[in-house]
């Protein structure tokens, strides 16, 4: 009798590092809608929408927290405010392209309520795009205005000055105080939707 051999499957290399779950990914390919497609990383943030083809995946729009800079902003390029400005810019290049509605693919980030990806989501929205989602995940105003920085900055800076100068000394290097980061923040969006909202 021929032996048999063991049944164990090896997975796919992106599937073992937790990079790519392949049967959401099949899901949303299915769906014949472009991804919008969601990165975020300790120090920035990514937004793409992408098509698949039978060649590979093909970019169509994308931003990056990076860019911000140019376009004035000098807070975090990771944090929910980036968030929200990276997928406003994203958001505008896309329905330049052409592109009216998405799928949102977050990859292997957990679908947190009120997460920087939905801040992310919450951008293109505003800028014109569709993409389904339900209202319960998107932050609110005040969160993506950066509110919460600038209450726990004036907060810190009451209880410990030397906390609050290290806590946000890239700020300052950047000449921002976070105290004023709503503020910075309006006047950045103005900008991403005047330069490319038209």
């Amino acid at each position: 009798m021929p032996k048999i051999g063991p049944r164990y499957r090896v997975q796919f290399r992106r599937k073992r590092e937790d990079r790519t779950d392949y049967r959401h990914r099949l899901r949303l390919v299915r769906s014949g809608k472009p991804r919008f497609v969601v990165r975020v990383s300790l120090s920035h943030i990514v937004a793409q929408v992408v098509r698949a083809t039978p060649s590979g995946d093909l970019t169509l729009a994308s931003a990056y927290s990076k860019e911000l800079e140019g376009l004035g902003w000098k807070g975090g390029t990771s944090n929910t405010s980036a968030a929200y400005l990276v997928g406003l810019l994203c958001g505008y290049r896309a329905t330049k392209a052409g592109i009216r509605e998405c799928v949102l693919d977050i990859g292997m980030h957990s679908p947190t309520p009120r997460a920087k990806v939905f801040a992310t989501l919450k951008g293109a929205l505003d800028a014109g795009v569709r993409i389904p989602h339900g209202e319960d995940v998107l932050p609110g105003e005040e969160r993506l205005r950066g509110e919460h920085i600038a209450q726990y900055a004036a907060k810190l800076k009451s209880d410990d000055e030397d906390a609050y100068r290290a806590r946000f000394s890239t700020y300052f290097k950047r000449g921002l105080l976070p105290e004023q980061l709503p503020e910075h923040f309006n006047q950045v969006k103005q900008t991403i939707i005047t330069r490319h909202g038209g």
